[in-house]
């Protein structure tokens, strides 16, 4: 880091002793200037040598600046959970620091699962304020790409299923990290739905369903929450790759949404100067180049933009408008990040940051089920309780591809029972199952070694002889971030839990019926034993306070609150992806071999279309095992009777929505208010209904509230492909409101004129 530290030190000695001596400070120093003033003064003073050299990365995570005129350098940093541990200048491999160990925040299932937008501005504003801290400029996330498949290996990275919550949860998260100066890198833009074929395949989608489902979330982040860059996914959609496309990054990105900020690519996801140089990219990292075999001393200067760039433009083959932008956007990103004198300092591992990690964790938590009220554990009654699952007792930070994290600490499950509970009752353990014994993940240790030389058979039988001594039992189980699980690079094998663990969860729970599962993972998963489970928990991959936040719910310290992001299926043929798409890619391409390298990719057609996830089960009245925004307290809540302040709106108007919740049960506790709108009568086949509005209101016992949702002709449109426009088509809609996509609990009508 000597060389940033340097630049950043050249530009502030040369602002200070410029006005120091009443010298004539250059105008892209001053800070009196307009920032459009002070980039065009940067940019006429470059060379072209340094403009092209600010196109592309210098090291894994950097790259340059402009030393001359002092102007630093930009160093990105994974990740949407907490800012990745410090590489090697060339290498993938640990740079083996001491000092930069962090907070894990809650995996970004968990935070959507909140359904909270204060916490997730809460959250940004935390994480920017770690990677402030470790002197980062760009942090890689959040990511929005849409859930479609629960096979996807990378769905924990992301906010679920639906297009209007991810959007809604997106916005302040940014804001939230971009009030430190650290700028978010929303991703992956766009399409990119699965691990498998991920660098090799072909999206086809059609124009309604790309501008209904997959593109809200990143134009809410660009033109609602302002991201400072944007990243370009692996994947192809019209047959050019997503870094360097037409359609994506010029005629939507830049030309529809008016986009000012940075385009950068994932990391080796560029492959070609010329597209690269016409359609849309500005910042090019990880292309994967040999500097030894080209001749050059400097692997980079082989980049897409790099070298081969320079060559056409001082052949005459290419002119310098294309170049002009990306390094006045560059520029611009600049001024916001490394050369802003006004970002404050950030700061790591704080008690509040821990004390966020935690909150966030309890309000994503989602309790599925929870028969004969087996939550919250009572005390009184529990002298002896069975904690039993490998998951219980593995570090989770650790591991997924590229969020794998170095952190100060993780409260690990078990450690939070029995911190919770170990003064007041017995707290055993049984591993259950062995699983993943792997301790190191993208270059990150554990330090664990979870080796067991015991037979599953003998594994499964100490379990049950522990849980049929114990007054309750609570299994940790569910997926894990290695390697064809919730992790990046590859997708799920299967829908069901691994490692046995279906048939261990069958005899635990006849062993005791006061039984709670608790799931870990960012993904749906079948649950052939639901009927013989009282209690199910959802509990997501929760970062360093995951044990605390598990053993709080348990508990009842705190009532659960969270509500799925996406829908959980009764079994993966239920899913429209599966039923009517093509997953992971046309079957025939499948047997001939595609989808192996670049040259052969793989189509994926997206047949299902705007139907993606209870879009689909809801109009198809197909029954899941949990719909999309179902969660349980643990005490009740009423709603009364919706109102409209209107029945019959025009174009231009607004229409807002009443109704009072009241928690009728004896704890206080939260709920979510889901305003769904169908429409009664379409030209185009549109779902049963959507997601359009959401309040989450606290209620201590016997208070009641009135909740207050408001929407405008967006929440009634659709795309028309043909007019290439948002259509609201007047006649009759309902709005449906209630605490989940199958569970409304009033209605009112009204007319769009």
């Amino acid at each position: 880091m000597l060389k940033k530290t340097a630049i950043i030190s050249v530009f502030t000695c040369i602002s200070a002793y410029t006005l120091a001596q009443n010298i004539s400070v250059p105008v892209y120093l001053d800070e009196s200037k307009p920032v459009a003033q002070k980039v065009q003064d940067a940019l006429s003073r470059m060379t072209l040598e340094e403009k092209v050299a600010m196109l592309h990365a210098q090291s894994k995570f950097s790259s340059p600046g402009v030393p001359r005129l002092g102007i630093p350098e930009f160093w990105t940093t994974d990740g949407p959970h907490g800012v990745r541990p410090e590489v090697l200048w060339d290498e993938w491999n640990q740079a083996g620091w001491t000092n930069d160990s962090i907070i894990a925040y809650p995996a970004l299932t968990a935070l959507s699962a909140t359904w909270n937008k204060q916490m997730s501005w809460n959250y940004g504003k935390a994480l920017g304020e770690e990677a402030r801290y470790r002197k980062k400029d760009i942090l890689l996330g959040p990511g929005v790409n849409i859930y479609r498949t629960p096979l996807n290996g990378r769905n924990f990275e992301y906010m679920g299923e639906d297009p209007f919550l991810t959007s809604k949860m997106v916005v302040p998260y940014i804001k939230g990290v971009q009030s430190n100066g650290v700028a978010t890198s929303v991703k992956h833009y766009a399409l990119n739905n699965q691990e498998m074929f991920r660098n090799t395949s072909n999206v086809i989608v059609d124009d309604r369903a790309l501008y209904e489902i997959y593109l809200p979330a990143f134009k809410a982040a660009v033109t609602e929450g302002d991201s400072w860059t944007i990243m370009g996914a692996y994947d192809m959609y019209k047959n050019q790759y997503s870094s360097q496309n037409q359609y994506l990054l010029n005629d939507i990105l830049k030309k529809e949404w008016n986009y000012k900020g940075v385009v950068v690519s994932d990391w080796g996801a560029v492959n070609n100067t010329e597209q690269a140089i016409k359609n849309g990219l500005d910042l090019e990292f990880g292309s994967w180049t040999n500097g030894l075999s080209a001749g050059t001393k400097n692997a980079y200067d082989n980049y897409y933009l790099a070298q081969p760039y320079l060559n056409l433009i001082k052949e005459g083959k290419k002119g310098t408008q294309e170049l002009d932008d990306k390094v006045t956007r560059l520029l611009n990103l600049a001024y916001k990040t490394t050369m802003n004198p006004k970002k404050p300092f950030g700061n790591i591992a704080s008690e509040e940051h821990r004390k966020i990690a935690k909150e966030i964790g309890e309000e994503g938590i989602v309790l599925l089920k929870n028969q004969g009220n087996i939550l919250p554990v009572d005390i009184n009654k529990a002298k002896k309780i069975a904690v039993i699952g490998e998951n219980a007792i593995k570090i989770m930070t650790v591991g997924g591809g590229s969020s794998s994290l170095k952190v100060k600490y993780e409260t690990l499950p078990l450690d939070g029972i029995k911190s919770r509970f170990g003064k007041e009752a017995d707290v055993q353990f049984a591993r259950g199952y062995v699983g993943d014994i792997g301790g190191e993940y993208n270059g990150v240790k554990s330090g664990q070694d979870l080796k067991d030389p015991r037979s599953e058979a003998e594994l499964l039988n100490e379990a049950v002889e522990l849980a049929k001594k114990s007054d309750y039992v609570i299994f940790v189980g569910g997926l894990n971030k290695s390697d064809f699980q919730d992790s990046e690079g590859n997708d799920r094998k299967s829908y069901g839990l691994p490692y046995n663990q279906d048939q261990l969860i069958a005899a635990l729970a006849k062993a005791n019926k006061n039984f709670a599962v608790v799931l870990i993972s960012g993904n749906a998963v079948a649950m052939p034993w639901i009927k013989e489970v009282p209690t199910i928990v959802q509990a997501w991959y929760l970062g360093s306070e995951a044990g605390n936040s598990i053993a709080s719910i348990l508990a009842g310290d705190t009532n659960p609150s969270g509500k799925l992001p996406f829908t959980f299926p009764v079994k993966l043929e239920d899913n429209s992806a599966h039923q009517l798409g093509e997953y992971p890619g046309n079957k025939q391409e499948l047997a001939a071999g595609k989808g192996k390298d670049q040259k052969n990719p793989i189509n994926i057609s997206y047949n299902e279309g705007i139907f993606v996830g209870y879009r689909w089960h809801d109009t198809k009245k197909i029954k899941p095992l949990f719909s999309f925004g179902h969660g349980l307290s643990y005490t009740t809540f009423e709603f009364g009777k919706a109102n409209a302040d209107k029945t019959v709106i025009g174009q231009d108007d607004k229409i807002t929505f009443t109704v009072n919740v009241k928690n009728t049960g004896k704890r206080a506790g939260a709920e979510v208010v889901q305003l769904y709108i169908s429409d009664l009568k379409s030209s185009l086949p549109r779902p049963a209904k959507e997601l359009k509005g959401f309040e989450k209101v606290f209620l201590n016992p016997g208070e009641q509230k009135t909740v207050q949702i408001t929407i405008d002709r967006s929440a009634l449109s659709y795309f028309d492909p043909e007019q290439h426009q948002w259509v609201a088509e007047p006649g009759d809609f309902e709005a449906l409101i209630g605490n989940s996509s199958d569970a409304i609990k009033t209605k009112v009508k009204f007319s769009l004129k």
